[in-house]
């Protein structure tokens, strides 16, 4: 979607802001009708009790004479009130405009009644002795007029002001729109690995959230792109050694004089070729949890995995005369991490003590659950990792000094990088008979089983 072709924001939130203006003047009018309505009918109300009074004032000195005919209209065209007199049953007198028949039953007070299809507001009197009733009427249609003329009044300067309340709100929001425009300049203006936190001084609250989200995902990319160079460059410098090796036997093998040299050293060709078969599979697992690949709530069974490593590693602890033990224990024990990565937990720790323990020395992989917790542990009782240097032999691509033995120096930091993303805590111990090494994991949850 191109931006021209996206919604608006500022023309989404003025539509927005114009509408509750607009409800909310509806609303008000409403109520400012009501209210008007009410007291433009009490106040006509009076005006008939009034005009009442002042008629009876004026006839009771000599009725007779004002019932010898019909009153005349006081304007044909817009009638305001009617007039009847009644005698009993007989209509003495009436306007010109009133109806024949009798505007309301009652005899004293207001009513409200349809007569000849009109319906009329009277207002009703006794006079004299009660023989006489003086009806006072007025058309309510009259009232609704005057009531819808009074709403008109007040509505059409409010309906002027709406498009300038509308022309405001829009320059408003664009003003306060101002620092996403600014934030969308600066993101924009940006180089594609440019990683530099944008400011976040004198943003608006609303603003900040979104900064702070940006800030942080430009820390997690530089913090990617940083591994991902230190990746390259390890991984360039490591792969260099074991294929030179390669191909200096190949060049041997190439030029051997008789067929024992030339096995030798194809021999050490499909040697060389293992271990780096083995670098390139542990890098690309590293390179697969560097990028956020997680243990997710993936589960799997030891006692298998680990006789499938035991079987691979066999022949490398035969060759050294060391003997592979497994603890007893629950043989339906599962650990929170999925096949593959716990399959690469048990290689690589069973490989490096084999590789590193002593010769005709044992190593003891053990798995189970305690105090609510699941563990899993490697010993071996070979001459062990000094305290102070355990820390640095978490460390990718590091070796410890005076080792003698081959490696990448890569399966303590692999496994340490699997522990964190399944939430299992990683320690190098001394081994329970006071020699060797033992690597524990713990997992702070219940063990659980199938």
């Amino acid at each position: 979607m191109s931006a021209r072709s996206a919604p608006s924001l500022r023309a989404r939130l003025s539509g927005l802001v114009l509408a509750a203006v607009g409800l909310l003047w509806l609303a008000a009018l409403a109520a400012s009708y009501g209210r008007a309505r009410h007291e433009l009918d009490e106040l006509l109300d009076a005006h008939l009790a009034q005009a009442a009074a002042l008629l009876v004032a004026q006839s009771s000195d000599d009725l007779d004479e004002l019932a010898r005919g019909h009153l005349p209209a006081a304007d044909p065209d817009k009638p305001r009130l009617v007039l009847q007199l009644w005698d009993g049953g007989r209509l003495r007198l009436h306007s010109a405009d009133a109806p024949d028949a009798r505007l309301s039953p009652r005899t004293q007070g207001f009513d409200t009644r349809r007569v000849a299809g009109v319906d009329w507001r009277v207002f009703s009197s006794v006079q004299g002795e009660g023989s006489l009733v003086l009806q006072l009427a007025e058309p309510l249609a009259q009232r609704g007029h005057l009531a819808r003329s009074v709403l008109w009044r007040l509505a059409w300067p409010l309906l002027l002001a709406l498009p300038l309340i509308g022309l405001g709100v829009w320059l408003a929001l664009g003003r306060g729109l101002r620092p996403l425009q600014r934030l969308a300049a600066a993101v924009a203006a940006r180089a594609p690995l440019d990683a530099t936190p944008l400011p976040e001084l004198g943003a608006p609250r609303e603003v900040l959230p979104l900064l702070q989200r940006l800030n942080a995902l430009f820390a997690r990319s530089a913090e990617s792109l940083a591994r991902e160079r230190q990746f390259s460059g390890d991984a360039s410098h490591e792969l260099r050694t074991p294929i030179a090796a390669i191909r200096a036997q190949a060049q041997v093998a190439q030029g051997a004089r008789d067929e024992v040299e030339r096995r030798t050293a194809l021999a050490q060709v499909i040697a060389g070729c293992d271990r780096i078969t083995h670098l390139i599979e542990q890098l690309l697992v590293l390179a697969r949890l560097d990028a956020g690949a997680t243990a997710a709530s993936a589960t799997s069974a030891v006692a298998p995995l680990l006789q499938d490593v035991f079987a691979e590693l066999a022949p490398a602890a035969a060759a050294r005369g060391m003997a592979l033990h497994a603890a007893a224990g629950d043989a339906a024990l599962r650990l929170p991490l999925p096949p593959d990565l716990l399959r690469s937990v048990l290689r690589n720790l069973v490989e490096n003590a084999v590789r590193y323990g002593r010769d005709g020395g044992a190593v003891c992989v053990e798995a189970g659950a305690a105090g609510g917790s699941l563990f899993l542990s490697v010993c071996d009782d070979g001459p062990g990792i000094p305290a102070e240097q355990r820390a640095a032999a978490r460390r990718r691509f590091h070796r410890l000094p005076g080792q003698e033995r081959s490696g990448a120096g890569l399966g303590l930091a692999l496994v340490e990088r699997i522990a964190e993303v399944s939430g299992a805590t990683l320690s190098l111990d001394d081994a329970p008979a006071g020699r060797g090494l033992c690597v524990r994991l713990r997992w702070d949850a219940p063990a659980t089983k199938r």
